[in-house]
C-alpha cells in the first residue's frame, strides 16, 4: 500500500494544476488567488527586465482585486490605488516599462 502511495505522489509532483478546474470555497477566495497570481506574474516579468532595481508593494484582498504599486528609486511609476488600474494587458505592462526606463535615466 505504501509503495502505491509513493508512486502516486511521484507522478503528481511537478504537474501544474489548472486554477480554472479547481473548486474554491468561495468566489471571493478565487478572486483573491487569481489577483495574487497576477501580481506575482507582473513582479517576475518586471524583475526579469530590471533585476534588483524596483520596489513592489501590493496586496490581494479577498473581497476586491487588491492593490499594487511599482517604484523606482523611491519614485512611484505605477499605482493601482491612484487610478493606474491593474496590469491585465500588454499595453499596461509596456507603459510601466517605459516609466521605469525613464526613471532610471534620471
Amino acid at each position: 500500500m505504501e509503495k502505491a502511495k509513493k508512486e502516486s505522489k511521484q507522478k503528481d509532483e511537478g504537474k501544474d494544476l489548472p486554477i480554472a478546474d479547481h473548486e474554491f470555497p468561495s468566489k471571493e477566495y478565487e478572486t483573491y488567488l487569481r489577483w495574487s497570481l497576477r501580481f506575482q506574474q507582473l513582479q517576475r516579468e518586471l524583475e526579469k527586465r530590471f533585476p534588483g532595481q524596483l520596489e513592489f508593494e501590493g496586496e490581494a484582498t479577498p473581497t476586491a482585486t487588491g492593490w499594487l504599486e511599482v517604484k523606482v528609486n523611491g519614485k512611484l511609476v505605477h499605482s493601482k490605488k491612484n487610478g493606474d488600474g491593474y496590469v491585465d494587458k500588454e499595453s499596461k505592462l509596456l507603459k510601466i516599462v517605459a516609466a521605469v526606463e525613464a526613471a532610471l535615466k534620471k
